[in-house]
């Protein structure tokens, strides 16, 4: 099956795996599944525009976000960076807005992070890696009414990044699997399961701190305040 969608490559480093046609249908696919299902769900909600204030709150999550990105809490061995709570703040989006908001936003966040810290080997990767892997962080969105909707919402954002990136890392870097000693796919699994679930759980621990939870509640009742 998964031959159906990416076929091995094998050279003297090891194998790899190159998306057919279908695999990059699929991926397109997927994002436009997702950004029609944001747009419904904001016509449904009738607020086909950002307020004023919706557009603060959401420029100084992005500013907070990209500033913790370059906070670095440590290192795995493996490689990536666990950062400063930076995948939070663009979660916290799609929780005060919606799916819509959200996904928009972290989109736009992807391309600030391919302006800012570029890390290109091909236009698929690109589009993988900075517009569909941090786009999945506005998934939070879709908890954005839900009893425990951060925690709920953040987790959903962070799979999301997290099957992404597991996809570019099986994909356009499982050639690096060979130095460790292990297939592409479980490479990639470990790799940016090792710096995602990291920072996940940090934020996670964080956030369900009575006093921490309280503020959160208080933040978004001010970001959705009419």
């Amino acid at each position: 099956m998964l031959s159906f969608f990416a076929t091995p490559v094998t050279d003297e480093w090891g194998t790899t795996y190159q998306l057919t046609t279908a695999g990059y249908t699929v991926l397109v696919l997927l994002m436009l599944a997702l950004f029609l299902l944001a747009c419904f769900v904001q016509n449904s909600l009738r607020k086909p525009h950002f307020s004023t204030r919706q557009l603060a709150f959401s420029a100084v999550a992005v500013a907070l976000a990209m500033v913790t990105s370059n906070i670095k809490l440590f290192d795995p061995p493996m490689g990536g960076s666990v950062t400063l709570l930076s995948m939070l703040f663009i979660c916290l989006i799609g929780y005060w807005y919606g799916l819509y908001a959200g996904l928009m936003t972290a989109i736009a966040y992807g391309f600030l992070q391919l302006v800012s810290n570029p890390y290109i080997i091909s236009f698929p990767q690109m589009l993988v890696d900075y517009f569909f892997a941090f786009g999945a962080l506005g998934l939070s969105g879709l908890f954005a009414q839900a009893k425990n909707g951060l925690v709920k919402g953040y987790l959903t954002g962070v799979l999301g990044r997290y099957f992404f990136t597991f996809l570019s890392g099986m994909i356009f870097f499982g050639i690096y699997a060979a130095d460790y000693g292990m297939t592409a796919p479980v490479y990639s699994l470990l790799y940016n399961g090792i710096y995602l679930g990291g920072e996940a759980l940090i934020t996670l621990v964080v956030i369900s701190l009575p006093p921490v939870k309280k503020a959160m509640g208080q933040l978004k009742a001010m970001a959705v305040q009419n």
